[in-house]
């Protein structure tokens, strides 16, 4: 299966985004630059955490005007899997790929630190590896991770099971409303989430829960 992963100034997620992917789909990732108006023919992209652009006016904002993602646009208008991940998933919302907004932490500070995550929705191909309401473990690091949605939008992807992934037993790290840790569009083929998967992929991790997610997403077999 073939993966690309954005490459933007500020991001350092991106080696471990590739190692994971190389590991999981057996074949190194396409690497594409911002400024890059094409991606190649792939099955997954990409978007890894980090600090965009410094994280300058808003988390994503800058990033989601860059070329690039209008490209990620159009892939994913044309039904390409695409994940991003922490600051990816910010890039996500503010180019309008994901509905809502990702605010500061609720305590203000930055947090690094494991929690835990429900399947809120095991029917889409992100989450098909996962059994309904499993728990799995999944590390965090952000500042702005605290997703918000007005009222109609919240009852509208409530309603249709577009999200897909709680924080669960209390380990909530950011305020995010009605424990939202992962999205996705109204397509199922665009994912936006802030725990970071791809660093729990296998033992020398210190587990596997995160690697489900990726397999789903490439139809690859556990």
């Amino acid at each position: 299966m073939k993966t690309a992963v954005v490459l933007l100034p500020g991001l350092n997620r991106d080696r471990d985004m590739i190692a994971a992917l190389t590991k999981i789909s057996g074949t190194a990732p396409a690497t594409v630059w911002q400024t890059d108006t094409e991606i190649p023919d792939v099955d997954l992209i990409a978007i890894p955490g980090g600090f965009s652009f410094g994280d300058y006016l808003r988390c994503g904002a800058i990033a989601a005007r860059s070329p690039v993602m209008r490209a990620v646009a159009e892939k994913a208008a044309k039904g390409v899997m695409v994940v991003g991940v922490c600051n990816g998933f910010q890039i996500l919302v503010e180019a309008g790929l994901l509905p809502g907004a990702l605010m500061r932490n609720a305590s203000l500070k930055f947090v690094c630190r494991e929690v835990k995550l429900q399947v809120a929705n095991a029917n889409t191909a992100f989450t098909r590896g996962y059994q309904p309401n499993q728990i799995i473990r999944c590390p965090v690091a952000h500042h702005d991770g605290n997703y918000f949605a007005d009222a109609d939008t919240l009852a509208r992807i409530e309603g249709e099971g577009r999200v897909v992934f709680r924080y669960a037993e209390g380990t909530n790290p950011n305020g995010s409303i009605n424990d939202i840790a992962g999205i996705i569009n109204d397509k199922g083929n665009v994912l936006g989430l802030m725990p970071h998967p791809e660093n729990l992929i296998e033992a020398a991790h210190g587990g596997n829960d995160g690697r489900a997610l990726f397999e789903g997403a490439l139809g690859v077999a556990a």
